[in-house]
């Protein structure tokens, strides 16, 4: 089974979108829970809620990774990240029994693309994302590190990182008002 989530609900058929990668794809996980950070998008949420007005096509903020043994890690980089981000959203997880997969590599566990449009065998309505990436928590399928939790190492590292990501967000303006509302440390 290959997972997909959306904020949109009523999708029949999957259709390849421009990505990260500049390429029309649709990207999937082998694991339900690894697509659950997909329900909802940092920086156009605080952008909504702070009435920051913005058109085109919003930056991505997945601060996620994968522990040795391949459960999803999700990192919070600023107090309440994960609540701020997830809590009262709702959405849709969408699952195709088989799909075309692309000759794309990613360097993501049990992730897969295809290019072509891919049929829906099931949709999943998520109430709450926070309280279902509690849930995969509580069940031991995903990790999540807490902000109060990072290392001393781990703080310097944000420190550092933020101010670099700013600086490189100059067309990005909606990223520099999220990343200026999170990180009071950036400089304006």
């Amino acid at each position: 089974m290959y997972y997909h989530a959306s904020p949109v609900g009523g999708i029949k058929i999957l259709e390849p979108h421009i990505s990260n990668h500049n390429e029309p794809l649709i990207y999937f996980s082998k694991k339900r829970e690894n697509v659950l950070v997909y329900l909802s998008n940092a920086v156009e949420k605080y952008c909504k809620e702070t009435g920051f007005v913005h058109s085109g096509k919003w930056t991505k903020w997945g601060p996620y990774g994968f522990n040795k043994d391949g459960v999803q890690r999700i990192e919070e980089y600023y107090p309440n990240a994960l609540k701020d981000t997830y809590q009262g959203v709702s959405g849709y997880i969408y699952s195709a029994e088989e799909i075309e997969a692309a000759d794309f590599s990613l360097e993501i566990p049990d992730t897969a693309v295809s290019r072509e449009p891919t049929l829906v065998t099931h949709c999943e309505f998520v109430p709450d994302a926070y309280e279902a990436i509690l849930e995969a928590e509580r069940a031991g399928l995903i990790t999540i590190l807490r902000y109060e939790e990072n290392s001393q190492a781990q703080l310097e590292w944000i420190q550092r990182t933020v101010p670099k990501e700013y600086e490189n967000a100059v067309n990005q303006p909606e990223y520099r008002h999220f990343l200026e509302g999170k990180f009071p440390f950036v400089k304006r």
